[in-house]
């Protein structure tokens, strides 16, 4: 009798694991300084195109300040919110023959490291709303004839879709890959393979001879 309650107890196993990763995954935000910044340039930016006429008369003075947050804006998103809310990047690379080759990347991290739901969401939603505003700006500053402001709405659409276009194919390729791995590794690696053909030199088949 004793022996078979012991073996009923060595076959009880408890997996938390699952459980675990779903309360963290609907855990509040836990990069509060990166979801901040994600919103903070954007919203800036059209907040200032909305009422710099309230607080200043220099169309100088807006513009570049504007244009400033747009920049910000970009480089944050594309190099830290991205990365650190999502698990995304992209880039844009140069190779030897002057070609420009765009890079994807979506890394699965562990679920201590992966971020929430309510930061996925927040990031999504930002990066898809704004650029739905500034192309409203577009059109009303068209029909309104206010030409001057028309290369900084464009400006404001460019940058913005450049990371909306960008992060939009990471999350597509990460859903189509089953490995973690990115196109970077895979093409850093075709030199090498090529320089190690050219080393090796080529190989004749059998049967032929090497003289013709």
């Amino acid at each position: 009798m004793k022996q078979a309650l012991v073996d009923d107890t060595e076959d009880v196993s408890l997996d938390f694991g699952s459980e675990e990763e779903l309360a963290l995954r609907k855990a509040k935000i836990r990069h509060p300084l990166a979801t901040f910044f994600h919103l903070f340039f954007r919203v800036s930016a059209i907040v200032t195109y909305l009422f710099c006429d309230w607080f200043s008369n220099s169309f100088v003075a807006c513009f570049v300040t504007i244009l400033l947050l747009l920049s910000f804006d970009f480089w944050s998103v594309k190099n830290v919110t991205g990365r650190l809310l999502v698990g995304l990047r992209w880039w844009n690379q140069i190779d030897e023959d002057g070609k420009s080759h765009w890079v994807f990347e979506a890394k699965r991290v562990p679920a201590k490291a992966a971020s929430t739901e309510a930061e996925a969401r927040i990031f999504w939603l930002g990066l898809i709303i704004c650029p739905v505003i500034w192309t409203v700006f577009f059109f009303s500053t068209l029909f309104s004839l206010k030409l001057k402001w028309l290369a900084l709405v464009i400006a404001g659409i460019s940058l913005q879709t450049a990371n909306l276009y960008g992060y939009i194919h990471c999350k597509l390729w990460g859903q189509k890959s089953s490995r973690v791995t990115s196109r970077f590794f895979v093409t850093a690696e075709v030199p090498k393979r090529q320089t190690r053909r050219i080393s090796e030199g080529p190989t004749e088949e059998p049967g032929k001879s090497g003289t013709r």
